[in-house]
Protein backbone atom coordinates (compact mmCIF):
# COMPACT_ATOMS: atom_id res chain seq x y z
CA UNK A 1 0.00 0.00 0.00
CA UNK A 2 1.12 3.45 -1.12
CA UNK A 3 2.69 4.97 2.33
CA UNK A 4 0.68 8.09 1.91
CA UNK A 5 -2.83 6.12 1.55
CA UNK A 6 -1.98 4.09 4.63
CA UNK A 7 -1.36 7.23 6.84
CA UNK A 8 -4.38 8.52 6.43
CA UNK A 9 -6.03 5.40 6.64
CA UNK A 10 -4.32 5.22 10.34
CA UNK A 11 -5.45 8.79 10.92
CA UNK A 12 -8.81 8.05 10.08
CA UNK A 13 -8.96 4.55 12.39
CA UNK A 14 -7.58 5.90 15.26
CA UNK A 15 -9.28 9.40 15.81
CA UNK A 16 -11.14 9.63 18.93
CA UNK A 17 -14.51 11.74 18.78
CA UNK A 18 -17.35 9.36 17.48
CA UNK A 19 -19.01 13.48 16.47
CA UNK A 20 -15.66 14.72 14.75
CA UNK A 21 -15.53 11.71 12.47
CA UNK A 22 -19.67 12.14 11.52
CA UNK A 23 -19.16 15.82 11.03
CA UNK A 24 -15.69 15.71 9.30
CA UNK A 25 -15.77 12.81 6.55
CA UNK A 26 -12.16 12.27 6.73
CA UNK A 27 -10.29 12.86 3.50
CA UNK A 28 -13.45 15.28 1.91
CA UNK A 29 -11.77 17.23 -0.56
CA UNK A 30 -8.20 16.58 0.25
CA UNK A 31 -5.84 15.03 -1.80
CA UNK A 32 -5.04 11.13 -0.17
CA UNK A 33 -1.67 12.44 1.40
CA UNK A 34 -3.05 15.45 3.35
CA UNK A 35 -5.21 15.05 6.60
CA UNK A 36 -8.50 17.01 6.45
CA UNK A 37 -8.75 20.18 8.73
CA UNK A 38 -12.15 20.82 11.18
CA UNK A 39 -14.21 22.16 8.91
CA UNK A 40 -16.28 23.79 11.81
CA UNK A 41 -14.94 26.88 11.35
CA UNK A 42 -14.79 27.38 7.96
CA UNK A 43 -18.76 26.69 7.43
CA UNK A 44 -18.99 29.29 10.38
CA UNK A 45 -17.68 32.47 8.53
CA UNK A 46 -18.92 33.86 5.45
CA UNK A 47 -17.64 33.30 2.22
CA UNK A 48 -18.44 34.66 -1.23
CA UNK A 49 -20.64 33.17 -4.07
CA UNK A 50 -17.94 30.72 -6.22
CA UNK A 51 -18.42 31.69 -10.05
CA UNK A 52 -20.42 29.88 -12.44
CA UNK A 53 -18.62 27.24 -14.27
CA UNK A 54 -20.16 24.71 -16.97
CA UNK A 55 -19.94 20.84 -16.73
CA UNK A 56 -20.32 18.07 -19.19
CA UNK A 57 -21.32 14.75 -17.30
CA UNK A 58 -20.34 11.54 -19.23
CA UNK A 59 -22.41 8.67 -17.24
CA UNK A 60 -23.91 5.64 -18.27
CA UNK A 61 -27.22 4.82 -18.09
CA UNK A 62 -30.15 7.05 -17.06
CA UNK A 63 -31.82 6.09 -13.76
CA UNK A 64 -35.23 6.60 -14.38
CA UNK A 65 -34.47 3.90 -16.91
CA UNK A 66 -32.14 1.22 -16.00
CA UNK A 67 -31.36 2.10 -11.81
CA UNK A 68 -28.24 1.69 -10.61
CA UNK A 69 -25.41 3.11 -8.05
CA UNK A 70 -23.48 4.72 -10.66
CA UNK A 71 -26.66 6.49 -12.70
CA UNK A 72 -28.45 7.37 -8.94
CA UNK A 73 -25.24 9.39 -8.40
CA UNK A 74 -24.87 10.68 -11.71
CA UNK A 75 -28.69 11.80 -11.56
CA UNK A 76 -28.11 13.07 -8.32
CA UNK A 77 -24.80 15.31 -8.95
CA UNK A 78 -27.61 16.99 -12.06
CA UNK A 79 -30.26 17.49 -10.05
CA UNK A 80 -27.94 18.93 -7.43
CA UNK A 81 -24.54 20.64 -8.74
CA UNK A 82 -26.44 24.16 -10.19
CA UNK A 83 -27.21 25.38 -6.94
CA UNK A 84 -23.67 25.15 -5.84
CA UNK A 85 -23.22 27.41 -9.27
CA UNK A 86 -22.37 24.33 -11.93
CA UNK A 87 -24.20 24.64 -14.76
CA UNK A 88 -24.77 20.62 -16.16
CA UNK A 89 -25.00 19.11 -19.44
CA UNK A 90 -25.43 15.17 -19.20
CA UNK A 91 -24.69 12.11 -21.91
CA UNK A 92 -26.06 8.55 -21.49
CA UNK A 93 -27.38 5.64 -23.18
CA UNK A 94 -31.16 5.79 -23.06
CA UNK A 95 -34.07 6.63 -24.87
CA UNK A 96 -35.31 9.99 -26.27
CA UNK A 97 -37.66 9.85 -23.08
CA UNK A 98 -34.81 11.64 -21.32
CA UNK A 99 -33.93 14.22 -23.43
CA UNK A 100 -37.82 14.93 -22.80
CA UNK A 101 -38.00 14.43 -18.84
CA UNK A 102 -34.83 16.00 -18.14
CA UNK A 103 -36.03 19.27 -21.01
CA UNK A 104 -33.05 18.85 -22.85
CA UNK A 105 -30.16 19.10 -19.51
CA UNK A 106 -29.30 15.44 -20.43
CA UNK A 107 -28.55 13.83 -23.99
CA UNK A 108 -29.07 10.10 -25.15
CA UNK A 109 -26.69 9.33 -26.98
CA UNK A 110 -28.09 5.90 -28.15
CA UNK A 111 -30.28 2.73 -26.10
CA UNK A 112 -28.25 0.74 -23.38
CA UNK A 113 -28.69 -2.33 -25.54
CA UNK A 114 -27.73 -0.97 -28.95
CA UNK A 115 -25.16 -2.53 -30.53
CA UNK A 116 -21.52 -1.32 -29.41
CA UNK A 117 -20.28 0.00 -32.59
CA UNK A 118 -23.92 2.24 -32.67
CA UNK A 119 -23.09 3.35 -28.95
CA UNK A 120 -19.82 4.93 -29.80
CA UNK A 121 -20.91 6.41 -33.05
CA UNK A 122 -23.86 7.92 -31.49
CA UNK A 123 -21.88 9.36 -28.62
CA UNK A 124 -19.04 11.04 -30.59
CA UNK A 125 -21.76 12.58 -32.58
CA UNK A 126 -23.29 13.73 -29.51
CA UNK A 127 -20.42 15.11 -27.67
CA UNK A 128 -19.32 17.00 -30.69
CA UNK A 129 -22.74 18.89 -31.22
CA UNK A 130 -22.75 19.83 -26.85
CA UNK A 131 -19.08 20.79 -27.42
CA UNK A 132 -19.81 22.77 -30.71
CA UNK A 133 -22.49 24.18 -28.96
CA UNK A 134 -20.38 25.11 -25.56
CA UNK A 135 -17.17 24.23 -24.86
CA UNK A 136 -17.55 23.15 -20.77
CA UNK A 137 -15.20 24.41 -18.44
CA UNK A 138 -14.58 20.74 -16.60
CA UNK A 139 -15.35 17.28 -17.99
CA UNK A 140 -16.73 15.07 -15.73
CA UNK A 141 -16.82 11.07 -16.74
CA UNK A 142 -18.25 8.76 -14.73
CA UNK A 143 -18.09 5.79 -16.97
CA UNK A 144 -14.73 4.28 -18.81
CA UNK A 145 -16.00 2.81 -21.92
CA UNK A 146 -18.52 6.18 -22.68
CA UNK A 147 -15.54 8.52 -21.65
CA UNK A 148 -12.94 6.68 -23.68
CA UNK A 149 -14.42 7.63 -27.30
CA UNK A 150 -14.85 11.14 -26.72
CA UNK A 151 -12.34 13.10 -23.96
CA UNK A 152 -9.65 13.37 -26.78
CA UNK A 153 -12.87 16.25 -28.77
CA UNK A 154 -12.01 18.15 -25.15
CA UNK A 155 -8.37 18.42 -25.77
CA UNK A 156 -8.06 21.63 -23.46
CA UNK A 157 -10.37 20.82 -21.11
CA UNK A 158 -9.55 19.34 -17.90
CA UNK A 159 -10.78 16.51 -16.79
CA UNK A 160 -12.18 15.00 -13.38
CA UNK A 161 -12.35 11.16 -13.55
CA UNK A 162 -15.44 9.63 -11.38
CA UNK A 163 -14.24 6.17 -10.27
CA UNK A 164 -17.21 4.50 -9.26
CA UNK A 165 -15.55 1.10 -9.08
CA UNK A 166 -13.11 -1.06 -10.85
CA UNK A 167 -15.08 -1.88 -14.02
CA UNK A 168 -12.76 -5.00 -15.29
CA UNK A 169 -12.60 -6.43 -12.07
CA UNK A 170 -16.33 -6.35 -11.67
CA UNK A 171 -17.03 -8.16 -15.02
CA UNK A 172 -14.35 -10.92 -13.43
CA UNK A 173 -17.13 -11.47 -11.13
CA UNK A 174 -19.21 -12.66 -13.32
CA UNK A 175 -19.40 -15.17 -16.67
CA UNK A 176 -16.90 -12.47 -18.69
CA UNK A 177 -14.02 -14.42 -20.23
CA UNK A 178 -10.90 -13.32 -19.17
CA UNK A 179 -9.96 -11.36 -22.64
CA UNK A 180 -12.80 -9.33 -22.06
CA UNK A 181 -11.57 -8.37 -18.72
CA UNK A 182 -8.55 -7.48 -19.80
CA UNK A 183 -10.31 -5.22 -22.60
CA UNK A 184 -11.57 -3.06 -19.90
CA UNK A 185 -9.04 -3.23 -17.98
CA UNK A 186 -7.11 -1.37 -20.59
CA UNK A 187 -9.53 1.03 -21.42
CA UNK A 188 -10.17 1.98 -17.49
CA UNK A 189 -6.09 2.83 -17.25
CA UNK A 190 -6.70 4.61 -20.51
CA UNK A 191 -9.19 6.93 -19.43
CA UNK A 192 -7.77 7.23 -15.79
CA UNK A 193 -4.87 8.54 -16.94
CA UNK A 194 -5.99 11.23 -18.56
CA UNK A 195 -7.65 12.91 -15.32
CA UNK A 196 -6.34 16.12 -14.25
CA UNK A 197 -7.88 14.96 -10.91
CA UNK A 198 -9.67 11.20 -9.48
CA UNK A 199 -13.06 11.81 -7.05
CA UNK A 200 -13.38 8.47 -5.49
CA UNK A 201 -15.90 7.58 -2.96
CA UNK A 202 -13.94 5.97 -0.07
CA UNK A 203 -10.26 5.42 0.73
CA UNK A 204 -10.48 1.90 0.32
CA UNK A 205 -11.26 2.85 -3.27
CA UNK A 206 -8.17 5.76 -3.39
CA UNK A 207 -5.84 2.42 -2.71
CA UNK A 208 -7.71 0.86 -5.35
CA UNK A 209 -6.90 3.26 -7.97
CA UNK A 210 -3.57 4.24 -6.93
CA UNK A 211 -2.75 0.66 -6.88
CA UNK A 212 -4.35 -1.23 -9.64
CA UNK A 213 -4.09 1.42 -12.31
CA UNK A 214 -1.23 3.97 -11.15
CA UNK A 215 -3.47 6.81 -10.65
CA UNK A 216 -1.20 9.32 -8.04
CA UNK A 217 -2.83 10.00 -4.73
CA UNK A 218 -2.37 13.63 -5.05
CA UNK A 219 -4.67 13.80 -7.65
CA UNK A 220 -7.19 11.93 -6.35
CA UNK A 221 -10.32 13.37 -3.62
CA UNK A 222 -12.59 11.48 -1.77
CA UNK A 223 -15.94 12.47 -1.79
CA UNK A 224 -18.56 10.07 -0.54
CA UNK A 225 -21.88 8.84 -2.19
CA UNK A 226 -24.99 11.19 -2.19
CA UNK A 227 -28.89 10.09 -2.07
CA UNK A 228 -31.41 12.32 -1.76
CA UNK A 229 -32.06 12.24 1.96
CA UNK A 230 -36.22 14.00 1.70
CA UNK A 231 -36.64 11.09 -0.93
CA UNK A 232 -36.41 8.23 2.55
CA UNK A 233 -37.32 10.60 4.91
CA UNK A 234 -40.88 10.00 6.02
CA UNK A 235 -43.17 10.40 9.15
CA UNK A 236 -44.64 6.73 8.58
CA UNK A 237 -43.62 4.38 11.81
CA UNK A 238 -42.60 1.01 11.09
CA UNK A 239 -45.98 -0.49 12.08
CA UNK A 240 -47.40 1.83 8.99
CA UNK A 241 -44.68 0.56 6.84
CA UNK A 242 -45.63 -2.92 7.15
CA UNK A 243 -49.19 -3.00 6.92
CA UNK A 244 -49.12 -0.62 3.69
CA UNK A 245 -46.63 -3.32 2.24
CA UNK A 246 -48.62 -6.58 3.88
CA UNK A 247 -46.05 -7.90 6.25
CA UNK A 248 -46.41 -9.24 9.42
CA UNK A 249 -46.67 -6.92 12.64
CA UNK A 250 -45.08 -9.92 15.07
CA UNK A 251 -41.90 -10.34 13.48
CA UNK A 252 -39.14 -9.35 14.01
CA UNK A 253 -37.35 -8.23 10.51
CA UNK A 254 -34.34 -8.05 7.96
CA UNK A 255 -33.95 -6.32 4.86
CA UNK A 256 -31.41 -6.36 2.16
CA UNK A 257 -31.50 -4.44 -1.27
CA UNK A 258 -28.75 -5.94 -3.58
CA UNK A 259 -28.36 -7.36 -7.25
CA UNK A 260 -28.02 -11.03 -7.54
CA UNK A 261 -24.98 -11.71 -8.13
CA UNK A 262 -22.15 -13.42 -6.46
CA UNK A 263 -20.12 -10.17 -5.08
CA UNK A 264 -23.13 -9.07 -3.00
CA UNK A 265 -22.36 -12.01 -0.50
CA UNK A 266 -26.26 -13.28 -0.58
CA UNK A 267 -25.60 -16.80 -0.46
CA UNK A 268 -24.03 -16.04 3.08
CA UNK A 269 -26.51 -14.02 4.62
CA UNK A 270 -29.03 -16.52 3.19
CA UNK A 271 -26.72 -19.40 5.03
CA UNK A 272 -26.31 -17.01 7.75
CA UNK A 273 -30.27 -16.70 8.16
CA UNK A 274 -29.87 -20.85 9.20
CA UNK A 275 -27.83 -19.02 12.54
CA UNK A 276 -30.25 -16.25 12.89
CA UNK A 277 -33.46 -19.02 12.99
CA UNK A 278 -32.13 -20.68 16.10
CA UNK A 279 -31.35 -17.44 17.89
CA UNK A 280 -34.64 -15.49 16.78
CA UNK A 281 -36.99 -18.40 15.94
CA UNK A 282 -39.62 -15.60 14.43
CA UNK A 283 -37.39 -14.05 12.12
CA UNK A 284 -37.83 -12.85 8.52
CA UNK A 285 -35.33 -11.56 5.87
CA UNK A 286 -36.72 -10.45 2.80
CA UNK A 287 -34.16 -9.49 0.11
CA UNK A 288 -35.38 -6.98 -2.78
CA UNK A 289 -33.69 -6.93 -6.27
CA UNK A 290 -33.09 -8.86 -9.35
CA UNK A 291 -30.01 -10.91 -10.91
CA UNK A 292 -28.67 -14.15 -12.55
CA UNK A 293 -28.27 -15.92 -9.40
CA UNK A 294 -32.22 -15.24 -8.45
CA UNK A 295 -33.19 -19.20 -9.34
CA UNK A 296 -29.87 -20.51 -7.33
CA UNK A 297 -30.38 -18.34 -4.61
CA UNK A 298 -34.45 -19.31 -4.04
CA UNK A 299 -32.60 -23.21 -4.60
CA UNK A 300 -30.63 -22.46 -1.25
CA UNK A 301 -33.64 -21.05 0.93
CA UNK A 302 -35.85 -23.85 -0.04
CA UNK A 303 -32.54 -26.44 0.77
CA UNK A 304 -31.76 -24.91 3.76
CA UNK A 305 -35.13 -24.77 5.04
CA UNK A 306 -36.03 -21.35 5.22
CA UNK A 307 -38.73 -20.47 3.41
CA UNK A 308 -40.64 -19.51 6.25
CA UNK A 309 -37.83 -17.05 7.01
CA UNK A 310 -36.09 -15.66 3.71
CA UNK A 311 -38.21 -14.18 0.68
CA UNK A 312 -36.55 -12.57 -2.25
CA UNK A 313 -38.96 -9.77 -3.31
CA UNK A 314 -37.82 -9.08 -6.75
CA UNK A 315 -37.40 -5.55 -8.23
CA UNK A 316 -38.70 -2.84 -5.94
CA UNK A 317 -39.22 0.31 -7.61
CA UNK A 318 -37.71 3.49 -6.03
CA UNK A 319 -40.49 4.81 -5.00
CA UNK A 320 -41.24 1.75 -2.71
CA UNK A 321 -37.73 1.84 -1.31
CA UNK A 322 -38.08 4.36 2.31
CA UNK A 323 -41.18 2.03 2.76
CA UNK A 324 -39.59 -1.18 2.92
CA UNK A 325 -36.15 0.21 4.91
CA UNK A 326 -38.75 1.40 7.26
CA UNK A 327 -40.50 -1.50 8.12
CA UNK A 328 -37.15 -3.48 8.70
CA UNK A 329 -35.55 -3.63 12.42
CA UNK A 330 -32.24 -4.01 10.51
CA UNK A 331 -31.07 -3.56 7.04
CA UNK A 332 -27.72 -5.22 6.29
CA UNK A 333 -25.07 -5.20 3.44
CA UNK A 334 -23.18 -8.49 3.22
CA UNK A 335 -20.96 -7.87 0.08
CA UNK A 336 -18.08 -9.83 -0.16
CA UNK A 337 -16.03 -7.85 -2.43
CA UNK A 338 -15.42 -4.31 -4.48
CA UNK A 339 -17.56 -2.39 -2.14
CA UNK A 340 -16.26 1.60 -3.08
CA UNK A 341 -18.91 3.07 -0.51
CA UNK A 342 -22.90 1.44 -0.69
CA UNK A 343 -25.15 3.65 -1.36
CA UNK A 344 -27.70 1.29 0.31
CA UNK A 345 -25.99 2.08 3.70
CA UNK A 346 -26.91 5.63 3.16
CA UNK A 347 -30.45 5.23 2.19
CA UNK A 348 -31.67 2.76 5.11
CA UNK A 349 -29.89 5.64 7.83
CA UNK A 350 -31.89 8.22 5.87
CA UNK A 351 -35.36 6.10 6.65
CA UNK A 352 -33.99 5.76 10.20
CA UNK A 353 -33.49 2.04 9.65
CA UNK A 354 -29.75 1.00 11.65
CA UNK A 355 -27.77 -0.96 9.00
CA UNK A 356 -24.96 -4.27 9.35
CA UNK A 357 -22.38 -4.20 6.97
CA UNK A 358 -19.58 -6.40 6.30
CA UNK A 359 -15.88 -5.28 6.70
CA UNK A 360 -15.40 -5.02 3.15
CA UNK A 361 -13.92 -2.32 0.63
CA UNK A 362 -15.56 1.37 1.54
CA UNK A 363 -18.71 0.09 3.56
CA UNK A 364 -16.94 0.49 7.13
CA UNK A 365 -15.67 4.21 6.22
CA UNK A 366 -19.38 5.02 5.56
CA UNK A 367 -21.08 3.35 9.03
CA UNK A 368 -18.50 3.43 11.58
CA UNK A 369 -18.31 7.10 11.93
CA UNK A 370 -21.86 7.07 12.93
CA UNK A 371 -21.40 3.85 15.40
CA UNK A 372 -18.46 0.92 15.56
CA UNK A 373 -21.19 -2.04 16.16
CA UNK A 374 -22.98 -1.61 12.46
CA UNK A 375 -19.22 -3.03 11.02
CA UNK A 376 -19.28 -6.72 12.12
CA UNK A 377 -15.87 -8.20 13.07
CA UNK A 378 -15.46 -10.53 10.02
CA UNK A 379 -17.46 -11.38 6.96
CA UNK A 380 -18.86 -14.76 6.15
CA UNK A 381 -21.72 -16.01 7.06
CA UNK A 382 -20.89 -17.38 10.96
CA UNK A 383 -19.86 -13.28 11.52
CA UNK A 384 -23.41 -12.00 9.20
CA UNK A 385 -25.77 -14.58 11.54
CA UNK A 386 -23.99 -14.18 14.87
CA UNK A 387 -24.26 -10.00 14.03
CA UNK A 388 -27.47 -10.02 13.21
CA UNK A 389 -29.26 -12.06 15.43
CA UNK A 390 -27.08 -9.68 18.36
CA UNK A 391 -28.77 -6.77 16.50
CA UNK A 392 -32.12 -8.01 16.83
CA UNK A 393 -31.75 -9.50 20.26
CA UNK A 394 -30.03 -5.79 21.37
CA UNK A 395 -26.82 -7.80 22.47
CA UNK A 396 -25.42 -5.08 19.58
CA UNK A 397 -26.25 -1.19 20.99
CA UNK A 398 -27.60 0.09 17.49
CA UNK A 399 -27.67 4.38 16.90
CA UNK A 400 -31.06 5.41 17.48
CA UNK A 401 -34.17 6.11 14.12
CA UNK A 402 -33.38 10.04 14.77
CA UNK A 403 -29.11 9.51 15.11
CA UNK A 404 -29.25 7.77 11.53
CA UNK A 405 -31.66 10.33 10.28
CA UNK A 406 -28.73 13.19 11.53
CA UNK A 407 -26.04 11.85 10.71
CA UNK A 408 -27.35 10.60 7.21
CA UNK A 409 -28.43 14.56 6.26
CA UNK A 410 -25.58 16.29 7.89
CA UNK A 411 -23.32 13.73 5.66
CA UNK A 412 -24.54 12.33 2.46
CA UNK A 413 -27.41 14.67 1.68
CA UNK A 414 -27.14 15.96 -1.52
CA UNK A 415 -26.82 19.55 -1.27
CA UNK A 416 -23.72 18.51 1.16
CA UNK A 417 -21.99 16.13 -1.45
CA UNK A 418 -22.65 18.81 -4.71
CA UNK A 419 -20.54 20.88 -2.57
CA UNK A 420 -18.02 18.90 -2.08
CA UNK A 421 -17.97 17.76 -5.80
CA UNK A 422 -17.97 21.59 -7.18
CA UNK A 423 -15.10 22.33 -4.99
CA UNK A 424 -13.06 19.39 -6.37
CA UNK A 425 -14.59 21.03 -10.11
CA UNK A 426 -13.17 24.09 -9.25
CA UNK A 427 -9.66 22.73 -8.05
CA UNK A 428 -9.48 21.32 -11.67
CA UNK A 429 -10.32 24.36 -13.43
CA UNK A 430 -7.89 26.59 -11.59
CA UNK A 431 -4.75 24.05 -10.52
Amino acid sequence: MNTAIKSMTTRASTTTSTTDRALRPTGVNKPLNQASGNTASAASSPTPKPRTIDSLQIGMNWFDERPGGLDRMVASLIESLPAQGVTVRGLVAGSENVRTSTHGVVTPFAAPDAPLAKRVIGLRRAAVELRNARMPDVVAAHFALYAAPVLGKFSRVPKVIHFHGPWGDESAHGARGQANVMVRRAVERHVYQRGKLHIVLSQAFGDVLHKQYGVKPRTIRIVPGCVDVDHFSSDIDRRAARTALGLPQDRPMLFCVRRLVSRMGIEDLIDAMFIVRQKVPDVLLTIAGKGPLMAALQARIDYRGLSQHVRLAGFVADEALPLWYRSADVSVVPTTALEGFGLTTIESLASGTPVIVTPVGGLPEAVAPLSAELVLESGGFQALGAGLAGALLGKRVLPSEAECRAYARSNFDLPVIAAQTAAVYREAIDS
